[in-house]
């Protein structure tokens, strides 16, 4: 009996909220079923808790989520902004009893501009799309993570993202030119330009970007774009040890080029990619570069990369012979992080990155942890960022393997900040890094931050229990 008066609460709690919301918003956009509203309850991080939430928003307008936030604030009640929930930072996890407000039905280009360079976007656009909306005009949308196919642009503007391209053309933080964004209790601001330079008033577009929804609801962004490269060629170059690739990429680095991208695969990568899709990578390699350049003649750009790899130990070095040959290539890098998840059916990725002439220290103390704790640890890197993905394999079954996944991912991110990096370089915080964030800003970057966080969100209700 005492049960079903708990449960009577809640239901009428929630069919109260129900209501609220649908004074502003169609049925349609309203779920409260809880077979429906539990599948929106997680990202794809492991370890992140999450809660149940209440009901599940779908809008599609500006007005609908000025609607959403404002029946929030009065009813006090949490809100958890959603993209496509490819996160793996357990940003996105609901908080018990939430609003969940998915953006994916806001997925309108609303303008290219060849003239201005800009694309003017709703948070549900995902990046793929709008990257091949732009280069039927000549344009180019450079930051592509790896979840490209899938992942929106309010998501990766929420968590700053980054991807395979960003040693020559910076994460997405660098493309945000101007946004309009929902506040806590509802009203809308603008940020930001839409204009090639503008420096009125403090930076709050780039206060927004790697927000992770904490301040506010992204609804639209004016986003800057490139003319459209030509086609990048790839070189893969083959090194016994994976110091001797980390090597060869401070080489590449210090020579002054400037790659299109430069990515390291470790062995238990590359032989979790080949496992996978039977790609027939080099399995025996212990690590394998790929350097591409998208000049309008990228052959002595990758012929004296090719001399730096060779100098630096490289076993063999292969231009690839055409844009066919070198996309599938860069397939077999993009594939690295589901093949490593196919290893045990469970991975805990992270994204510590460390400065370049780091690198290398990196790679080593990770084979040393993943030896520490018997535990498959493969390594992808975004190499011309120190940008790495040590990503633990292991059974979430079995409580002991679990165990030493999480402190193996822990002693990795103490990796990290000992040899002067940060703990996230595109996936965020969330849930899975709040304790670690403390560590790297130190107590008092944590005061002001959440003196920030007070000024925007006063009662506390917009992503609540991220970042810390």
């Amino acid at each position: 009996m005492i049960m079903s008066r708990i449960e009577a609460v809640r239901d009428e709690a929630q069919g109260n909220l129900a209501d609220r919301l649908l004074l502003g918003l169609p049925a349609e956009a309203v779920l409260i079923d809880p077979d429906v509203t539990t599948s929106y309850a997680n990202d794809m991080a492991s370890f992140c808790p999450a809660g149940t939430p209440a009901v599940v928003v779908l809008p599609r307008t500006v007005e609908q989520v000025q609607h959403v936030m404002r029946t929030a604030t009065e009813l006090r009640v949490p809100v958890v902004p959603q993209g496509a929930r490819t996160g793996l930072s357990g940003g996105a996890n609901a908080s018990e009893g939430c609003i969940v407000l998915s953006l994916t039905k806001m997925d309108r280009i609303l303008e290219i501009n060849p003239v201005d360079r800009i694309a003017v976007v709703e948070p549900g656009v995902v990046n793929a799309t709008l990257s091949r909306a732009v280069e039927e005009h000549g344009l180019y949308y450079p930051p592509d993570p790896s979840s490209w196919e899938m992942c929106t642009i309010g998501g990766n503007i929420g968590t700053a993202s980054g991807g395979l391209c960003c040693v020559k053309y910076g994460v997405t933080a660098e493309y945000v030119l101007g946004l309009e964004v929902v506040l806590a209790d509802g009203r809308l601001m603008s940020t930001g330009r839409r204009t090639a330079k503008g420096v009125a008033g403090y930076d709050l577009t780039r206060l927004f970007v790697g927000s992770e929804g904490s301040l506010g609801i992204v609804v639209r962004a004016v986003l800057g774009l490139r003319p459209k490269p030509p086609e990048q060629l790839v070189l893969a170059a083959e090194f016994a040890s994976a110091a001797a690739a980390c090597d060869a990429v401070c080489r590449i680095m210090a020579g002054g080029h400037v790659p299109s991208l430069l990515e390291l695969m470790d062995r238990t990568t590359v032989k979790a990619v080949n496992d996978m899709a039977h790609m027939g990578l080099p399995e025996t390699t212990e690590a394998l570069l790929l350097a591409a350049f998208d000049t309008p003649n990228p052959m002595p750009d990758l012929a004296a990369v090719g001399a730096l790899c060779e100098a630096a130990g490289a076993t063999q070095v292969v231009p690839a012979d055409d844009a066919t040959e070198s996309e599938l290539l860069l397939q077999g890098r993009r594939l690295s992080l589901p093949a490593l998840e196919a290893v045990k059916g469970t991975t805990m990725i992270d994204d510590v990155c460390v400065p370049r002439s780091k690198l290398g220290a990196m790679l080593e103390g990770v084979e040393r942890i993943a030896e520490k704790y018997g535990l498959t640890i493969g390594v992808c890197a975004h190499a011309g960022d120190g940008n790495t993905h040590p990503t633990v394999c292991f059974d979430a079954q079995d409580p002991d393997e679990s165990r030493r996944a999480r402190e193996s991912f822990d002693e990795i991110m103490a990796l990290g900040l000992e040899l002067g990096g940060t703990i996230t370089g595109e996936h965020g915080v969330g849930v899975l890094k709040r304790e670690w964030l403390a560590r790297e800003i130190g107590p008092v970057g944590v005061e002001m931050q959440r003196a920030v966080k007070q000024v925007f969100d006063p009662l506390g209700i917009l992503n609540p229990g991220k970042l810390f």
